[in-house]
C-alpha cells in the first residue's frame, strides 16, 4: 500500500494519541454545498477519516464560486464529486455517502453512528428539521446561520448554546436577505465549524 503522505505530514504536528483520537471519530455532514464541502476539506486535512455525507443535489456552475468542486464536475452528484475530491487529499478516508434528501424520517438512521454532525444546509426549513430531529440525541451538532454577502467576517461568531449545540454565523445575513453567498464568508464559517470539532475531539 502506498504511503499516506497526509498522515506522514500530520505526524509532525500531532502526537500519536491525538491522531488516533481524530481518526476514530465518525463525523456526519448534512449538506455538501458551500459549508459542507469546505468543512469536510478542513476536517480531512486535520486527519479525520470517517464521514457520512448526505446531499441530493448536483454540482452547478453557480456552485463553483464557493464550493469545493471543479468545472469538470458540473452535472455530477455533489456527494460523489466531493468523495472523489476528498480522496485526493487522503485516499484512506472511509465514506458513507447518500445522494438523497435528508428528512425527519431518515436523518437519525443515516447519522446513527456519528457522535458529531455538521448542519450545512442552505434552507432554513431544512436547518430547523435537522436541529429538531437530533435534539436530545446527545450528538454534538454544529450549525450555521447568516453567512451571505461580503461584510465584516469578524461578525461571524461562534455561539455555544449547550455542551452539544453550537451556532456559527451572524444569524442575519442569509441568502433570503438578498445578499449573494460568497467564498470568503462561507469559507470562514465552514472553517469555524471544523475547528469546533477539532477542539472538541482533542480536548475532551
Amino acid at each position: 500500500m502506498a504511503e499516506n503522505l497526509l498522515k506522514k505530514g500530520l505526524e509532525r504536528y500531532f502526537t500519536t494519541e491525538q491522531l488516533e483520537k481524530i481518526e476514530d471519530v465518525h463525523v456526519g455532514i448534512a449538506g455538501a454545498g458551500g459549508l459542507g464541502s469546505n468543512c469536510a476539506v478542513n476536517l480531512v486535512r486535520s486527519g479525520f477519516k470517517k464521514f457520512s455525507i448526505a446531499d441530493f443535489d448536483k454540482v452547478e456552475p453557480s456552485n463553483l464560486n464557493r464550493q469545493f468542486f471543479f468545472a469538470d464536475q458540473v452535472g455530477l452528484p455533489k456527494v460523489e464529486a466531493l468523495a472523489d475530491n476528498l480522496k485526493r487529499i487522503n485516499p484512506d478516508i472511509e465514506l458513507n455517502i447518500l445522494n438523497k434528501r435528508l428528512v425527519a424520517e431518515n436523518v437519525n438512521d443515516f447519522f446513527a453512528d456519528c457522535p458529531i454532525v455538521v448542519e450545512a444546509f442552505d434552507c432554513a426549513k431544512a436547518k430547523t428539521m435537522l436541529i429538531e430531529a437530533l435534539a436530545g440525541s446527545g450528538k454534538l451538532l454544529i450549525a450555521a446561520s447568516g453567512l451571505a454577502g461580503w461584510g465584516d467576517a469578524d461578525e461571524l461568531v461562534t455561539r455555544k448554546f449547550s455542551d452539544n449545540f453550537y451556532l456559527v454565523g451572524d444569524s442575519t445575513s442569509g441568502i433570503e436577505s438578498g445578499l449573494p453567498p460568497c467564498a470568503p464568508r462561507v469559507s470562514v464559517a465552514s472553517a469555524k465549524q471544523a475547528n469546533i470539532i477539532l477542539q472538541h475531539v482533542l480536548e475532551k
